[in-house]
């Protein structure tokens, strides 16, 4: 009997495995050789790569170079170059009759790929995903060599960071030759009411036969299947089911509800292919006067745009890094990302299905036309031709394919909202800005709304083309493949140019017309054409901003400029990057931030900033109140780039005696009080501000101890806020986003210090060297301390604090047990914080 149990044990696990194998997914990012150099040969199987760098992916050797001074403000100050890479593996000779493919997320930029020493194929852009069949070329029970050659040699290809070499994810998949290949499954919901929701699921089939059949599961989050399809009559290769969901959860932003649609393919019964694929079920409307809608209920956009790179570790993030900013974005009631300007990461879209974030997935920032990449800083010198040539010399060839890749990769993420085809596009198009200046003269940018009378403009700009507009007819190429591969959603532009876009049929092109700083413009673009879509898709993290949208319906939302800040499109050095932003390059919560909880959040909230008088923008008077006078950049900086900043303030209180002051508080509280070591300085009404910031002032003469403010709704205590005079540090504090984490090698902790004074007052403007001690089961990512000025190496274990913070990302090795993290700055030791490791 007990013979009998054993065999029958083996035979179960091994019908198991037979079945598992009908398709692998391999992580494939261990093991791979690298080294920084232009070779010759280093493609083929023999090459000699024994002294080449081990390395893991993702890999970003951009941000591992560090910054350096004579590099670029645009790429922040970072290196490009040649790099390769290589990786050695086998294949069971039992996989001989299978499908095999390597799939890449991205390689930044411009990357060859070999198999054995043969060619699989080039791809130019950097932020496109893509995959190669090795099938034919694979040696079954022997070695096999992986290369690819990555050439970022021109440096300042970007307005901004891209980050070097293969960055993203890649894994090998081994299915059997009937297959669901690749983003080979789209899944839309058409129909969506309470009482059932149609699903529909198309199913591309490689190699099948009349004896093909697909099986379609839809599983809800309780793991209950809820609607099964099995069809075996189709044409052609792809299978198109429909399914009906009874009392569908729908995926919205505060209930993000996912299902997952598993699909089985069989030849004669037999099941020889399987893959699950995630989705959410939610309808949405755009209305020209009303706004957006989401599952039938009418919500205002609080988005932020994103570039793709993520501080210390540049462009090469996990999961955990964009699970890290994203939920602090959520905290201050951002409801959507537009990815900007580029295709990100599918770990950042599989997140914002999961948290609950709308999305404008963006394809390109570059059309043929290439925009300025700049040496020193923005305004400054440009970049030479032959290191600063990317995309646009390639546009014409590829556009078509990686735009339409991006929409198949991720076609079935719920969380996406529109496709978006280019950002800025007019200012490579000089005849936008020479007919806008023939027309609008005496007209300020950025502050006076121009003519949207099409029969005044069109002639004008018809005769500055000769009557053919290259952009328009772009644009419009651009919108019908996206209408080739998905009719379910509008396309969008971010345009700097509305007034002649409407005339030149550029608006046309697009479903949505998307305004870039351009809030001065909505009521008369709205006035000249009421049934055109539009909303603000790049704005000034600024009140005026969000106060445009609060008071117009016809404007869904806003995306705002940036919800973290990035490297790059900067300078002078040492400004390696903008910290425009709601949060800074370490995750700490900018002022601005904190502002935009007030707007965006509706739980009572105070904050407050000081600034001295003799530093501050804002000017008091007893006979003319408040008043601001914005001081614009100096040459050769970019003057314009201060609208972009926020004010001058400081996060503490710790100044001479009697210097004067200027005390900002940020509330959503009908009114707010100041007190000065228990001394009430007056009440103000929030409404008192909200025609110009939105920011209650005072004018203090400082005095060391206590400044409080506490916020009042209906005369009632709602909330309050302190800042204290503080002493030199005395105490460390260190904490953790993660009290667990899994031996897999891949999840990530943000370990984040403060210090605080001998009174147990934080302390918001010190700089003092900490030093990272972290245990064996860890692996030391990088540091950082969250300024633009930062440029000191991040992979090291020490960091110069700023404003008193400073960050470390630890990553988990393989070995399980409790991982230990404390800093310490000169004698002085923090708390230890552990890490369970499972």
């Amino acid at each position: 009997m007990r013979l009998l149990v054993l065999l029958l044990t083996l035979f179960l696990s091994f019908s198991s495995c037979t079945q598992v194998r009908q398709r692998t997914v391999d992580d494939f990012n261990f093991g791979w050789k690298f080294i920084k150099s232009d070779l010759q040969g280093a493609e083929k199987t023999s090459y000699d790569d024994v002294k080449w760098q081990d390395i893991r992916l993702p890999h970003d050797w951009s941000i591992l170079g560090g910054y350096q001074k004579d590099k670029a403000s645009s790429t922040g100050f970072t290196e490009g170059g040649i790099g390769w890479y290589r990786k050695t593996f086998s294949v069971p000779s039992s996989d001989k009759n299978k499908e095999i493919w390597i799939e890449f997320d991205g390689v930044y930029c411009n990357s060859t790929v070999y198999i054995n020493g043969k060619e699989l194929g080039f791809r130019p852009s950097g932020y496109s995903s893509f995959s190669y069949s090795l099938t034919d070329d694979l040696n079954f029970g022997e070695d096999n060599v992986i290369a690819v050659k990555v050439d970022h040699s021109n440096f300042v290809d970007s307005r901004w960071y891209t980050g070097s070499g293969i960055y993203r994810d890649v894994r090998l998949v081994t299915a059997s030759k009937t297959h669901i290949p690749q983003w080979g499954v789209r899944i839309e919901t058409p129909k969506v009411s309470d009482k059932e929701a149609t699903v529909r699921v198309k199913t591309t089939i490689k190699s099948k036969s009349n004896a093909t059949s697909v099986k379609v599961s839809l599983i809800d989050e309780n793991n209950t299947i809820v609607a099964e399809s099995e069809t075996k009559a189709f044409t052609g290769d792809v299978v198109d089911q429909k399914l009906l969901v009874p009392q569908p959860k729908r995926w919205g932003i505060d209930t993000p509800h996912m299902y997952q649609a598993k699909l089985q393919v069989y030849n004669d019964g037999k099941l020889v292919d399987e893959t699950i694929e995630k989705f959410g079920i939610r309808d949405f409307e755009f209305d020209a006067n009303k706004g957006f809608f989401l599952n039938g209920q009418n919500v205002k956009i609080k988005g932020v745009n994103l570039h793709h790179d993520v501080g210390a570790v540049g462009a090469a993030a996990m999961k955990d890094h964009w699970a890290f900013r994203m939920k602090k974005l959520k905290s201050l009631g951002v409801n959507a990302i537009r990815m900007a300007h580029n295709p990100h990461s599918p770990l950042l879209m599989e997140l914002c299905d999961e948290m609950g974030f709308l999305v404008m997935n963006e394809a390109f920032d570059e059309w043929y036309v290439p925009k300025a990449k700049l040496m020193t800083c923005l305004g400054g010198q440009k970049a030479p031709k032959d290191i600063s040539e990317g995309y646009p010399e390639v546009f014409r060839e590829w556009a078509e394919r990686d735009l339409k890749d991006l929409i198949s990769r991720d076609y079935n993420h719920p969380s996406i909202i529109m496709w978006s085809i280019g950002n800025e596009i007019e200012w490579t198009f000089p005849v936008y800005s020479q007919t806008y200046a023939q027309l609008q003269k005496g007209i300020r940018e950025y502050k006076d709304t121009p003519t949207f009378d099409t029969t005044v403009i069109k002639p004008v700009f018809e005769k500055v083309t000769g009557g053919v507009d290259s952009l328009s007819i772009i644009a419009h190429q651009l919108s019908k493949w996206v209408k080739e591969e998905d009719t379910t959603r509008p396309t969008i532009c971010g345009s700097v140019r509305p007034s002649i876009a409407f005339a030149s049929g550029y608006a046309d092109a697009v479903d949505i017309l998307g305004l870039n700083y351009r809030e001065i413009d909505y009521d008369a673009a709205h006035k000249a054409f009421p049934n055109k879509l539009m909303l603000g898709s790049e704005n000034w993290v600024a009140y005026s901003e969000w106060k445009g949208v609060m008071e117009r319906d016809f404007i869904p939302g806003i995306f705002v400029w940036t919800g973290f800040a990035y490297l790059g499109e900067a300078g002078l050095w040492p400004r390696k990057g903008l910290n425009i932003s709601l949060f800074d390059f370490a995750g700490f919560k900018n002022p601005r931030g904190h502002f935009f909880e007030c707007l965006w959040k509706e739980d009572p909230k105070v904050y407050t900033v000081t600034t001295p008088a003799s530093e501050s923008e804002y000017s008091y008077t007893k006979k003319g109140g408040w008043k601001f006078d914005i001081q614009l950049k100096e040459k050769p900086v970019w003057a314009e780039l201060r609208l972009w900043e926020w004010y001058n303030v400081n996060e503490h209180w710790n100044y001479k005696k009697g210097e004067e002051i200027v005390v900002q508080t940020y509330t959503n509280c009908e009114e707010a009080e100041l007190f000065l070591n228990g001394k009430s300085l007056g009440k103000q009404a929030l409404s008192d501000f909200s025609e110009t910031d939105n920011i209650i002032k005072w004018l203090v003469p400082y005095q060391k101890g206590e400044l409080k403010v506490v916020g009042y709704n209906n005369g009632k205590k709602a909330e309050e806020y302190i800042l204290n005079t503080v002493g030199r540090v005395a105490k460390l504090q260190v904490i953790s986003d993660q009290t667990q984490m899994k031996a897999n090698h891949y999840d990530v902790a943000h370990i984040t210090v403060k210090m605080f004074d001998e009174n147990g007052y934080e302390i918001k403007n010190l700089e003092e060297d900490v030093k990272f001690h972290v245990s064996e089961e860890l692996e030391l990512l990088g540091v950082d301390n969250g300024s633009e000025m930062n440029v000191s190496p991040h992979q090291t274990n020490h960091v110069q604090s700023h404003k008193g913070r400073a960050l470390a990302m630890v990553r988990a090795k393989g070995e399980i047990g409790s991982a230990k993290v404390y800093v310490s700055v000169g004698k002085l030791k923090s708390n230890e914080v552990v890490l369970e490791i499972q």
